[in-house]
């Protein structure tokens, strides 16, 4: 299945993608896409009625609605950084160990096409193209790799926007470079694992203005999605609807020499294969 929520910002409504242009309305049985419903097995319920809508031709048409993200604000925002050997290297950072852990503030959640905003005082902002994982039960001290598969809801695009100034050169704190407003747009979609052939195999991309910056794969991952899902359940407890942030490839702007930020005006574009694709228009600070 695809979901997503549709609608103003604070009052989307949760809906199942059919096609391009078609969708299923689920708000009559689903309050939201959020801890309570994945929590509750709710994808598993929304599965027959999806079947049986699509089946009677309870369709509805996009008719430009805004898309927002779709999940409802989690619990938690977890990252992890330096998850990808060349985007090291072009940090000049030698490739971790074990995965390294940051949060986001959850607050950061905003839609794929929503805007997102220059922090003030910013002077080095920055982009990451990453793959989103989706917490579906709550979990703790998972026995092996191969457990992590069943707590998994989905996956989703995320934009790890990023400011380098707040996150290097003030006291060293990632979270503080992390956790700006609109500083994760996510989806379009959630996509259940069933819907993806191989989750270690996407294409991911990204292009500011036109330019294409990001071109990389999951495949080049250090820790899969697997693997982080297991290593972080031994240290805290992964809540239904949490979201992963699970790092990115090489080509962000810190990387080029010199350094690429972006202005008031650029516009990101960026997408996974199989999981959609976003667009961001940056403004300033209000």
């Amino acid at each position: 299945m695809y979901l997503t929520r549709i609608g103003p910002a604070g009052s989307e409504r949760p809906v199942i993608l059919i096609d391009d242009t078609h969708y299923v309305d689920v708000a009559d049985v689903v309050d939201d896409f959020d801890e309570a419903f994945f929590g509750s097995g709710g994808l598993s319920r929304l599965g027959v009625v999806v079947q049986e809508r699509s089946a009677a031709r309870q369709l509805r048409e996009f008719a430009g609605e805004r898309i927002g993200a779709p999940i409802a604000r989690p619990h938690q925002i977890l990252c992890i950084g330096l998850n990808y050997s060349d985007h090291a290297a072009e940090t000049g950072a030698p490739v971790p160990d074990e995965p390294i852990l940051f949060t986001k503030s959850p607050n950061t959640l905003v839609g794929p096409y929503d805007d997102v905003r220059i922090p003030r005082g910013s002077t080095k902002l920055d982009w990451e193209v990453e793959l989103g994982v989706v917490i579906g039960k709550r979990t703790s001290y998972l026995d092996s790799v191969d457990d992590a598969r069943a707590a998994i809801a989905g996956y989703v695009v995320a934009n790890d926007v990023s400011e380098r100034a707040f996150q290097i050169e003030r006291g060293g704190q990632w979270s503080k470079g992390k956790s700006a407003e609109t500083f994760n747009p996510v989806g379009p979609w959630l996509v259940t694992p069933d819907e993806i052939d191989d989750v270690l195999n996407l294409r991911m991309w990204l292009d500011v203005s036109g330019v294409r910056r990001q071109d990389g794969s999951t495949s080049t991952m250090i820790f899969n999605p697997y693997f982080i899902v297991h290593y972080l359940s031994q240290f805290l407890v992964l809540e239904p609807g949490d979201l992963i942030n699970t790092g990115t490839p090489s080509g962000v702007g810190m990387g080029f020499q010199p350094p690429v930020w972006l202005q008031a005006g650029d516009v990101m574009e960026l997408g996974i294969d199989g999981l959609g694709q976003q667009r961001q228009t940056v403004i300033p600070a209000r």
